[in-house]
């Protein structure tokens, strides 16, 4: 069993911050790459293409506008989720058309099986809803319902906390590999602090025991 911590040093215009990439401290099962993106006004990933990939963006500031190859224009806000499943090939853009800056989690996994319909998604997660609880955003079960459909092994959950509250969270024995990072707030996880900012990976633990240092928003994959 074990747990660790990471925090890498973002980058002008667009900020990238915690990484988990193929080298040293990833991939974490079919879990890749989280980039945490700060995009200025005005800005963003201009047309670029994917294939063989599930790409879910967590959008914790502003809202990005998603457009690709396959016709899909979309603009997604703070709170909320989108989904694009590469599959044979696509191509898209990401921008920040907003005044303000644009933050956002993006989350790369690896689909159960190559191939595939291209295909791009997104829905609204009210944070009340996430209060005190984890609530499902995205997921490759079929019977996890009312959420954002991925073709990977994989389950993408967020909650908030008030300050002083406690959750705890066990794994499926479908999941190895878990990846937890705060959208804002300072949080434990078994023990060990993880601010905005910061990102923890826990691999064959059998449960996550997480409290809020201040009031706080994370986001938390599951990946087998």
């Amino acid at each position: 069993m074990s747990i660790t911590a990471r925090r890498d040093q973002p980058r002008p215009r667009i900020r990238r911050g915690l990484r988990l990439r193929y080298s040293a401290n990833g991939p974490l099962g079919a879990l890749v790459v989280w980039n945490d993106d700060e995009i200025a006004p005005g800005t963003g990933f201009g047309r670029h293409s994917h294939a063989d990939m599930e790409i879910v963006t967590y959008v914790r500031q502003g809202a990005v506008t998603h457009e690709d190859s396959a016709g899909n224009v979309g603009r997604t806000v703070a709170g909320d989720v989108q989904v694009m499943s590469a599959g044979t090939g696509i191509s898209h853009s990401e921008h920040n058309r907003d005044a303000d800056p644009l933050k956002l989690f993006q989350i790369w996994l690896l689909p159960r099986q190559h191939g595939g319909t291209p295909r791009w998604d997104t829905r609204k997660f009210p944070k009340a809803d996430r209060a005190g609880r984890l609530i499902e955003l995205a997921s490759g079960d079929p019977k996890d319902g009312g959420t954002l459909t991925i073709r990977a092994d994989a389950r993408v959950s967020g909650a908030t906390l008030l300050a002083g509250t406690t959750l705890t969270h066990a794994p499926s024995t479908r999941f190895r590999h878990a990846y937890l990072a705060p959208a804002q707030g300072v949080i434990l996880v078994n023990g060990q602090r993880v601010a905005a900012g910061d990102g923890i990976a826990a691999i064959d633990e059998p449960e996550l025991t997480i409290t809020a240092v201040e009031d706080a928003e994370f986001i938390l994959v599951d990946a087998a």
